[in-house]
């Protein structure tokens, strides 16, 4: 591993990523029910969703149809995705959401119809909802993730169902999924560069923010501080999604360039060498600018920045013409598209113990649900399903976060039981409100939005059969209390042991990138001119393969954070190498800043 060799000794049997100490962890009770501030875009899936799913209920209750509401929220229910991403990625992301929803409605619709065994079918919802978290990990989709589709698929399954009956109930769900994929389309019409707007305005606060604390104070024995990391992540997916942004007129290329030189001016911060509070005011005013719809400002590029943009602007151009505008890779030839979602799946993955944990997790929480007396046990699959996150630790918080949630939100649904006995129409309307303020909260803290969710879910399901309040809420609250319980011992028993292995191959992959980037910094500046500011002197084409070292880096940085707080939340594990991996990041921003100062001049006023 050339410059972060093992440790040995002692030290390195307590930290050895390969063979050392294993290490416990405790489970953290009060971060857990901690409220943030909500994603500045939380608005948008909150008013799709109401919008989306509002249509189709008004219009069964017009026909009288309200029976078939299940099958059109399934569609509907995907206005809840993509909403990070610039309109041309969002349309293609919805059209496999709707796709993959449908076809998941029709699995489990077309078992339902087969069998009513319960056993048989829990196994079944379990295996699809293991299915549904490894292939929303792989393809990174985003919020909500795979819950929204464990939820529909698992209610579907234990709907008493006719074989002839599935294709008329998929086709609702594919007519409400269209309306959906329009009602998330639709705001292009008003702000067609929206999102990269506001992918760019994130990575110019990122940037003020680090600015604020100056840069060069950020490296200590602890590491690059959280305002780096930030900075390089925020400006790492913007850069994600303005590559995402075609340029086929003249006037979208304009329009993206602008938000490119931008980028290139927040990215700069991460080489300054101190505070720079006058700069970081500019970022802040450049910011909102972005997200009040204003026109760009005029940003001076060095000549090697220019180079860069060349670069970057020529990429563009080879992508669109080959296959259409895809994300940015940290370096060419990396995998993207199928190839790169199957190759996060082969064999090895991290994400197959996490495939593991929830269909064992699942299958023995519905069972268990089945064995004290719930009838449809679905509500113990989906809440075994939606606690299972990326360690032993996230899936404790949420775990705790779901319990409570659902406790407040059996309470809210029994206290508007009078409201909701008053027809169909109080039940659209109060279904509604609580899809709205569960987008509004679920930002804030999981257990918030599991309050709005919870007696949401259970309209959804009232209005094809109504039960007795009583059995009602007593079997949702045995299924959440069985799923939680069975659903975590099952992620605290099956440890994900490639966590560590995650960490030595993120080790290794910044190792190759930092020294590729600094055996090209040293054939561009030679031996001990690496660090002057001035990047005028380097050519286009070099420009254009700085970027992607810099690219590249970037990416095995973050990989390598993501790995560490992965298998750190681990409760049974083997020791995090944390001296290597200090020393990796600490050595990898450091080159990372050497390679953006190549790029960059001292900013000029603007």
């Amino acid at each position: 591993m050339g410059k972060h060799a093992r440790l040995t000794g002692k030290r390195a049997a307590a930290t050895s990523g390969s063979g050392g100490a294993v290490r416990t962890r405790p489970l953290p009770i009060r971060s857990t029910v901690l409220l943030r501030r909500p994603v500045d875009i939380w608005h948008k899936p909150a008013l799709s969703a109401v919008v989306a799913l509002g249509i189709p209920e008004f219009t069964l209750l017009a026909l009288g149809r309200m029976d078939l509401v299940l099958y059109t929220s399934a569609g509907a229910m995907c206005a809840l995705y993509a909403h990070g991403l610039p309109y041309t990625a969002r349309a293609r992301t919805l059209m496999w959401v709707v796709l993959g929803m449908v076809a998941s409605l029709g699995a489990a619709l077309t078992a339902a119809s087969l069998t009513t065994s319960v056993p048989l079918l829990v196994l079944l919802a379990s295996l699809v909802a293991a299915v549904h978290k490894m292939v929303c990990d792989a393809t990174r989709v985003g919020p909500p993730g795979n819950l929204i589709f464990t939820f529909i698929s698992a209610s579907a399954f234990f709907v008493p169902q006719r074989l002839g009956q599935v294709p008329f109930h998929m086709a609702l769900a594919l007519g409400a999924g269209g309306l959906a994929w329009l009602v998330c389309m639709a705001p292009a019409l008003v702000r067609p560069r929206g999102p990269e707007r506001i992918a760019t305005a994130r990575a110019l606060e990122a940037a003020a923010g680090l600015l604020r604390s100056g840069p060069a104070a950020a490296d200590g024995p602890g590491g690059p501080d959280r305002a780096r990391h930030a900075t390089a992540a925020a400006v790492n997916a913007a850069w994600q999604t303005l590559f995402q942004v075609p340029g086929r007129t003249p006037a979208a290329a304009a329009a993206r360039a602008g938000l490119e030189r931008l980028l290139v001016r927040a990215e700069s911060a991460l080489a300054a060498p101190e505070a720079d509070t006058a700069e970081a005011e500019r970022y802040a005013a450049w910011a909102r600018d972005l997200r009040r719809g204003r026109p760009l400002p005029e940003i001076t590029l060095t000549g090697a920045q220019a180079g860069e943009l060349a670069g970057i602007t020529a990429e563009h151009a080879d992508h669109e013409q080959a296959a259409g505008a895809v994300p940015r890779g940290p370096a060419p030839g990396r995998p993207r598209g199928l190839p790169a979602v199957l190759g996060r799946l082969a064999p090895g993955s991290p994400l197959l113990p996490i495939g593991a944990r929830v269909a064992a997790g699942c299958a023995l929480a519905g069972w268990a649900s089945m064995a004290v007396g719930v009838g449809h046990p679905y509500w113990a699959v989906v809440t075994a399903a939606s606690i299972y996150q990326a360690n032993t630790t996230l899936s404790w918080q949420r775990a705790l976060q779901r319990t409570l949630g659902n406790l407040l939100g059996l309470l809210l649904f029994t206290a508007l039981l009078p409201v909701i006995h008053t027809g169909h129409l109080a039940m659209i309307l109060l279904a509604l409100t609580f899809q709205f303020c569960a987008e509004a909260s679920i930002t804030r803290n999981y257990w918030l939005g599991s309050v709005w969710v919870t007696p949401m879910a259970l309209l959804l399901t009232e209005f094809a059969r109504q039960l007795p309040a009583r059995t009602l809420v007593t079997d949702r609250w045995i299924d959440t209390v069985v799923g939680a319980a069975v659903g975590l011992a099952c992620c605290v028993l099956v440890t994900n042991r490639r966590a560590a292995d995650r960490i030595e191959i993120a080790l290794d992959q910044v190792a190759a990138a930092e020294a590729a980037a600094l055996r090209l910094l040293d054939g561009y500046g030679g031996p001990g001119n690496e660090d002057v500011r001035d990047g005028d002197g380097v050519p286009d084409d070099g420009a254009r393969r700085i970027g992607w070292a810099r690219d590249r880096l970037a990416a095995s940085l973050m990989e390598l954070r993501e790995a560490v707080e992965v298998s750190a939340g681990e409760w049974w594990q083997r020791a995090v190498p944390e001296e290597r991996v200090a020393l990796a990041e600490q050595r990898g921003h450091r080159t990372l800043a050497r390679l953006v100062r190549r790029l960059s001049a001292p900013a000029p006023a603007a």
